[in-house]
């Protein structure tokens, strides 16, 4: 399937289940491997993971282009977009819609620890796989000030081990 066919069945599952025209774009994004979809705000346009239809099929494809447009009609409309809203979440019932997709195999990972913040008063250490400001943070045993160091490959997992006993 590619952008034109995607594009003539978001136009089509608008107009029969929202009763409504969808005037602008939809497009695959094959850089979404963490959601199904994307609503944009500002230019209205819709993006869709095509690897969720490659690999969960059109029907759980069907509900995500349901799921963006619940956001796009209501927006458009003024009204509870989000999905904390009762609008939203209501429009998602009445169409088939689900608030979140499956997940796809292998798309999130784990990063490594890669740092950690050690106090200087009492030592005890906070592992971080991404660097951080040592001066936004204090330490949550003592209060002491934190420093960043950089965690060695077999030492990034004892880090891990130690925080949570702590």
């Amino acid at each position: 399937m590619d952008n034109r066919e995607l594009q003539q069945w978001v136009e089509a599952l608008s107009l029969q289940w929202f009763g409504r025209p969808f005037l602008h774009k939809a497009a695959f994004n094959s850089r979404l491997r963490t959601t199904g979809g994307r609503y944009f705000t500002k230019s209205h346009h819709i993006e869709i993971s095509p690897h969720q239809l490659a690999i969960n099929g059109a029907e759980e494809t069907e509900r995500i282009i349901k799921h963006e447009l619940c956001h796009y009609h209501l927006h458009l409309l003024g009204r509870g977009y989000r999905h904390r809203d009762a609008e939203f979440k209501t429009l998602l019932a009445q169409v088939g819609a689900t608030l979140y997709c499956q997940a796809l195999p292998g798309a999130r990972r784990s990063l490594p620890v890669r740092y950690h913040l050690v106090c200087r008063a009492c030592g005890m250490s906070y592992p971080r796989k991404r660097k951080t400001d040592p001066r936004k943070y204090v330490c949550g045993r003592c209060k002491g000030k934190l420093r960043l160091e950089e965690a060695a490959p077999e030492k990034a997992v004892a880090f891990a081990g130690q925080a949570m006993q702590n």
